[in-house]
Order: C-alpha cells, then structure tokens, then sequence
C-alpha cells in the first residue's frame, strides 16, 4: 500500500477550483516531486494531505489512515515545512525544538535530547542558544524542517522548502534533503525550482489546473520530448548540407540548417552517440568541426506541458 494516496481530490474557493480531481500516490521512502505553475493547486493538495483544510470530495490517505475521518491520528504521522519559517522568532533554536517536543507530549527530558540531536543533525549546534531572529534566510529553514522532525514523522511534506535562498543556502538544504531521504523519510516536494525535483525527487507529478497532466521518472519524462538535440559545427556549407542527408536514418525528429549554413541541428536518439554521428559523416566525406549533444531539460518538459514560463 502506498504511504500516502490522494484519489480524485476537489478543493473549490469561490470561483477558483483549485483541486479538480487530483490523483497522487507515494511509496514508503520515495521522494515525490510536485510541479506546476503558480496556482496549479499545489500548496492546496498540502493542505489538504495536512489535515489543514477537507477537500470538497475525493479521499486521501496517510498510512492508511483516512485525513478526514481521522485527522488527529494521520497528523501523528506527518510532519510539514511550509513555504515560509512556522519558528518563533523571540526564541532561541533549541526552544523552538523543545517546544514542539512538548506539544507532542515528549517529556522534559525527551524533548531537550531530541532538540540537541536535531541541533546536531542540521549544523545548528553553535547558534542553538541564540535568538531566532536574528538568523539569516538558510539557518531558519533549516530550523523550520528540524521542527517538522522533533515526532519522527513516517512523512515529511517540504512545500517549497527552498523559497527565497541563495544558490548556496539553497544548495546546503538539498544535502539536508538527501540526508533525510537516506534514511528512508517518505517526501512530497513541492517546488519552483525545477532542478530541484531533479535532483531531489525519485517521481515527478506535474499538475496544472488542479489535476495531474503527466507523471513518471524525470528521465521518462524528459523522453517524451523525442530525444537528445545534436548540433553539428561545420567548416564549408557544402559539408552542412551533406550531412543534412547523411543524418536522415538518425533522425528522430526534425533537423534544422543555421543562418550562415554551416551548423546542422537534428534530433536524435537518446542512445545515439557523439562518436557514430562522427564516423557517419566521415565516411560520407563531411567530417564536423564541433558536436555537441544535449538532453532534454525538466524545464523543456515542464514548458512543453504547460504552456507557460511561469515557474
């Protein structure tokens, strides 16, 4: 069974249907990415997969647990990083951490050892006494998912974990990310940062409307654009538009000439290799000057399928 499942989910506000019959399904430890373009409905399905808010219809379950009919129990399973830090500033980390440690029941004791291993855990051991105002963007992400951690959560749901970082902060948080993920926490990622899901994320699901418009691997997804993209430098045009005719039994898609006729563009196999596109035009007597070969992006895909350049 899978850890969390979301069958047709309907969410309407006003006159904005956000979910429109969105289905999701993740394994135990696998890291789903959730994609789509602002107002896709993404940050609803949390909420709603949370327990924060019942969607119109549809079901969702956590463990097996029904969100609706039993949200205090699915909670119990669950933790979640919003997209802006849920920390109280006029704290200090450990407080922060120790606190959640109380409401979940923890202890006096507990919570204070659970707070220093989570201390430990994201790099936090320095500034653990220090007010939590005063951190900078990267320090109270990484004490806002620290605080989704304290109840050792089956699920961690990370909306947008990301938001607002710099490169480098950005990148110590994927580290964290995969840290988590090694030791087996099932994700839901939802992100604008495409590179992101491609690092993080074992499954990608794009959604757009409120419902899911493709799903799969970011390799199978990447595959439906047709191919790897080959361009073919050459010193004569002569050569160019030879090699526009040797190429042809290559082709998976279409080929292209450049302006000044001297670069071929053509679509290729993704199994297709620089070194045969080589020796096929050496032998027709056109050998190139330059091949380049590029694979398909997650923001080719992610364009192609949503028709927009909002991220």
């Amino acid at each position: 069974m899978a850890l969390i499942e979301a069958v047709g989910l309907r969410k309407r506000f006003g006159d904005t249907q956000a979910l429109d019959g969105l289905d999701l399904s993740i394994e135990a430890g696998e890291v789903l990415g959730v994609l789509g373009p602002n107002g896709a409905g993404k940050t609803t399905a949390v909420r709603v997969l949370t327990t924060l808010i019942r969607p119109d219809s549809g079901t969702a379950h956590i463990d097996g647990i029904d969100v609706v009919a039993d949200p205090r129990r699915a909670r119990a399973r669950i933790g979640l990083t919003g997209q802006y830090a849920a920390v109280d500033e006029r704290l200090t980390a450990r407080e922060n951490l120790e606190l959640v440690g109380r409401f979940f029941r923890m202890s006096g004791g507990r919570a204070r050892v659970r707070a220093a291993e989570l201390l430990d855990t994201f790099d936090l051991v320095d500034a653990a006494d220090r007010v939590v105002k005063g951190f900078s963007g990267g320090m109270r992400r990484r004490i806002d998912i620290a605080m989704s951690l304290v109840a050792r959560p089956q699920v961690l749901f990370l909306d947008e974990p990301t938001t607002g970082l710099d490169p480098v902060s950005r990148l110590g948080m994927w580290e964290m990310i995969e840290q988590l993920v090694a030791e087996g926490t099932t994700t839901l990622l939802t992100t604008q940062y495409l590179e992101e899901a491609d690092r993080l994320a074992h499954r990608i699901t794009v959604i757009d409307h409120g419902h899911v418009i493709a799903a799969g691997t970011s390799d199978e997804l990447k595959a439906t654009l047709g191919g790897h993209v080959a361009a073919i430098t050459f010193v004569s045009t002569e050569q160019a538009a030879t090699a526009v005719h040797t190429l042809r039994p290559i082709c998976a898609g279409h080929s292209a000439v450049s302006a000044d006729g001297r670069v071929v563009t053509v679509t290729i196999g993704a199994t297709t290799t620089t070194p045969e596109i080589v020796r096929l035009l050496d032998a027709a007597g056109a050998p190139p000057a330059d091949v380049i070969i590029t694979a398909p992006t997650l923001d080719d895909v992610f364009f192609s399928l949503t028709q927009t350049d909002e991220q």
